[in-house]
């Protein structure tokens, strides 16, 4: 867990991160204070809140109360929310501000609804923001070739009754911990990643690992007709292997280790490649 502030246009916006869920939280009313020229920002969000029953039902339900520190230095519970609450947020502030958010908003979710009707779009975006992030396009290549690999596995996990988003999270988990001997926190750990994919920060090699023990997991998992989350947990350990057994292998005529603290993290203005984080 991590408090630290943010600054958009000379105003200070403070977060929370909660590490055991990887999700920051921003203060509602210092986002208030962003997008508007209240003097108040308190009294305005309990306003705005009073305007639109939604927003109030909907900040309510969904947004906790986080301890943050106040410009006394003690700190004191506020109200808090993910990037999807302060976008809700943001609708329903009348704010000249607030209007290129809203407006790009509405192209987000345009874009969305095109990658609905056309999801080779989703595919082609993906591509592009990859590329202006610097990937090679063998990178490229490989990240989306494991992707359909993941898919398939997935599929798979449906049809066999396995349900909840957690439950997807707990098998992904077992099979990356066999293969690299890290769990999934653990491996962005290293890499020094908080709310980013871990996918899009792997080496091509962790990427060709973690596909083929994603493969070998859903190959085995249909030759033993694997049922529910405990039968796949057992087919996910045993493909997890077949990918460690081949890791060691490799590192062992290499002398090079497939796990590393590598990443793609900016600022890296000269090296569009792995940038290395030291070691502690």
């Amino acid at each position: 867990m991590e408090n630290a502030t943010v600054v958009f246009e000379s105003k200070r916006i403070r977060r929370y991160y909660d590490s055991k869920n990887e999700i920051w939280f921003f203060s509602l009313v210092d986002i208030v204070a962003a997008l508007t020229d209240s003097v108040n920002p308190t009294d305005y969000l309990k306003k705005i809140r009073k305007r639109d029953e939604g927003l109030s039902s909907y900040i309510g339900t969904n947004c906790p109360q986080v301890a943050m520190e106040t410009d006394t230095g003690k700190k004191r519970k506020t109200l808090a929310g993910n990037a999807q609450h302060i976008f809700r947020l943001i609708q329903s502030i009348p704010s000249p501000k607030a209007e290129p958010f809203k407006q790009w908003l509405a192209k987000v979710g345009y874009e969305r609804m095109q990658e609905i009707a056309d999801p080779e779009q989703s595919l082609d975006r993906a591509r592009e923001n990859w590329r202006k992030s610097g990937r090679s396009e063998k990178w490229i290549q490989q990240r989306m070739s494991g992707q359909e690999t993941r898919n398939k596995l997935t599929d798979y996990w449906k049809q066999s009754g396995v349900e909840k988003s957690d439950e997807f999270a707990f098998l992904t988990n077992i099979i990356h911990q066999e293969w690299t001997g890290l769990s999934v926190k653990q491996h962005k750990d290293l890499k020094g990643l908080k709310t980013q994919n871990l996918r899009d920060h792997m080496s091509e090699a962790e990427l060709i690992f973690t596909a083929l023990a994603e493969l070998s997991t859903r190959q085995i998992a249909e030759t033993e007709k694997a049922k529910g989350v405990k039968q796949n947990a057992v087919a996910g350990k045993k493909g997890g292997k077949i990918a460690k057994d081949a890791r060691f292998a490799l590192e062992q005529k290499t002398g090079k280790k497939v796990i590393t603290g590598e990443n793609f993290l900016p600022p890296a203005p000269k090296n569009k490649g792995l940038t290395k984080k030291k070691n502690k």
